[in-house]
């Protein structure tokens, strides 16, 4: 992939940074309005007040401006400046308060005074301000005027969704929550890796069908499974989208049963991608990740990020700007959910039609007709291929166990299919818990390297 691939996220994550977005209101509707000119988009609107599950649709927040003025008339805190500067959610005020007042209304990082927090008060009717530590520090003794020209009012929470249909009516979802105001990494870079990966695969040929929605964290999330629940038996893999744009490794998050194929896919796929990536297990913290696999739902749905959330200083703070994020690290964390559709796509269980012994290949001709790679890696794979395919172990099994390429191995498959030496078994069936290391499994060396090592250790080699 070129480098220009990723200058073109970072350009889009640029677009959508500015916006002050918020769980509801006019930030989300403009967010989606940008992503609607690249995708098709569906937008869904969920009244106040709806009943979600234990939750309820919050009143519809939006802001004009906020700003606290000190006593020589000066703006020190100014919403204008920087959409952080209000915590989410304030309701309106109009005030003039002593310092010892305002004070507890006031947000900052001491160890990192040249930060701006984000802070957010969603569920509690309050209000407040975040600055830098540094320009606290200078406040003084006096009267400072307070004005928050918010509204609170009944309205609606908006998502979105973009469908792109495939032969089968089996679903691929990914999920990117779009309700931070001005953070590059969490979430521009997951809403413009998101964006960019629908665009790609409306040119694709697809078997599954994939689903985008683009909605505020967590009542977001259960607003869509509210509305979906009777269609959810549909999915077959999922990916929460995160955090994709900062100098972290590659970290995927396993779902909640830890031994589901986006489970295999993704430990695969993030090994090769990224030397120092990382796989986790499941914890009900994180993202929408947690809404989707609770125990009622259980969907087979993990979490790609680079670093974690609260995982890396800059988090939740005006420090997670675009200076933060890189195109080469967009690049690779898209390139990553590309090779994850591919692996999604291509992986099957196969039979072979000629197991006792090696079927003859040369009289098939099928050596030369897996072009452009060395005929030692085309006779690997198509050896691999047949040794494995006995109904129980899957493409990416191979894949793994053999060290060549998923793309090779699915090559091969399709060679062997043609000149009828392997047939289809079916469906992909839930393998044993995925290892959760610093090193994943998808790293691992080839067998053929594994056999080298354990002979130049003594071990026997047949």
């Amino acid at each position: 992939m070129s480098a220009a691939e990723g200058q073109r996220l970072y350009e889009f994550a640029s677009r959508l940074y500015p916006i002050c977005r918020s769980i509801t209101g006019q930030g989300v509707r403009q967010t989606l309005k940008l992503i609607g000119e690249r995708i098709p988009l569906q937008v869904r609107e969920v009244p106040s007040g709806s009943r979600v599950f234990d939750w309820e649709v919050p009143l519809e927040w939006n802001i004009e401006d906020a700003s606290v003025t000190d006593p020589d008339g000066r703006r020190v805190v100014d919403f204008q400046a920087h959409n952080l500067h209000l915590v989410s959610y304030s309701e309106p005020q109009s005030a003039t308060l002593s310092l010892a007042q305002l004070a507890p209304h006031l947000h900052s990082i001491p160890d990192h005074p040249e930060w701006i927090p984000y802070r957010t008060s969603y569920y509690r009717r309050n209000w407040g301000f975040c600055l830098r530590h540094a320009d606290r520090e200078r406040l003084r003794e006096g009267k400072y005027r307070v004005e928050i020209r918010s509204s609170l009012a009944r309205g609606s929470l908006t998502y979105a969704e973009a469908v792109v249909p495939g032969k089968s009516r089996d679903e691929v979802l990914f999920f990117a929550h779009v309700c931070h105001p001005s953070l590059a990494n969490d979430n521009t870079s997951g809403m413009s890796i998101a964006t960019r990966l629908a665009e790609w695969l409306a040119s694709e040929p697809r078997r599954y069908t994939y689903r985008f929605v683009f909605a505020p964290g967590t009542i977001g999330s259960l607003c869509w499974l509210k509305r979906n629940e009777s269609r959810l038996g549909r999915i077959r893999h999922g990916l929460v989208l995160a955090l994709l744009g900062d100098p972290g490794p590659l970290t995927y998050k396993m779902s909640r049963g830890e031994s589901n194929e986006i489970d295999e896919t993704l430990s695969y796929v993030v090994g090769r991608q990224d030397p120092h990536a990382r796989v986790i297990h499941f914890s009900p913290y994180g993202y929408d990740e947690r809404q989707l696999c609770s125990p009622g739902f259980n969907l087979p749905v993990g979490r790609l990020t680079r670093s974690v959330n609260g995982g890396y200083p800059e988090y939740h703070s005006s420090a997670d700007n675009l200076a933060l994020i890189r195109p080469e690290y967009l690049q690779q964390s898209y390139t990553a959910c590309q090779q994850a559709v591919a692996v999604l796509e291509g992986n099957e269980r196969c039979v072979n039609l000629s197991p006792k012994g090696e079927p003859l290949l040369g009289k098939r001709g099928l050596y030369g007709s897996v072009g452009g790679r060395s005929p030692a890696e085309r006779e690997q794979a198509l050896l691999w291929v047949l040794n494995q395919s006995d109904g129980e172990h899957s493409l990416l099994d191979t894949a793994r166990r053999s060290g060549i390429d998923f793309g090779v191995v699915r090559e091969a498959a399709t060679a062997l299919q043609n000149a009828g030496l392997l047939r289809a078994a079916g469906k992909v069936r839930a393998a044993g818990k995925v290892r959760a290391a610093g090193k994943v499994r998808g790293a691992r060396r080839p067998a053929r390297q594994r056999a080298r090592k354990s002979a130049a250790r003594g071990g026997r080699k047949t």
